[in-house]
């Protein structure tokens, strides 16, 4: 069966009042860690039930909303998936795990509320403005009357 993808961050946008990745991790008791990744952007972790997403302090700051964005998306949509194991020792590619995370930070940052209400804006200038790396803008699955 698939992932919901755009009904879960509908759900978490409607629990919690907001789209902010960071207000939506405070209210999840979400750490989040601010490190030198060197060249990782970001990873989440959990260690003794204390979740953790780490976002490299040396990436672009207009970044860091889409990094947190897309780690708070593997801990809420992938939970059990170990990725580092994945990638090391087996042969199971995680481009989809990625693929879902990336389109969740876009559902996240990009809801359709916010296209409805800036619909004569140029689409890709809006994404841009909300942290979506160029590129992943087609990830936003649009549908709305």
């Amino acid at each position: 069966m698939p992932l919901d993808i755009k009904g879960t961050v509908n759900r978490l946008i409607k629990n919690n009042n907001t789209n902010n990745p960071f207000s939506i991790c405070k209210a999840l008791d979400i750490v989040v860690k601010y490190e030198n990744l060197g060249a990782i952007l970001g990873y989440c972790d959990t260690h003794f039930r204390m979740k953790t997403i780490h976002i490299n302090e040396n990436a672009p700051e207009e970044l860091h909303p889409f990094i947190c964005a897309h780690e708070l998306g593997h801990m809420l949509l992938h939970k059990d998936v170990n990725i580092p194991f994945l990638s090391r020792y087996t042969l199971f590619s995680i481009d989809k795990i990625e693929r879902q995370a990336n389109s969740f930070a876009v559902e996240l940052l990009l809801p359709d509320s916010l296209l409805k209400e800036n619909n004569e804006l140029n689409f890709y200038c809006l994404a841009k403005c909300h942290g979506i790396p160029e590129g992943l803008e087609g990830l936003k699955q649009i549908y709305f009357k």
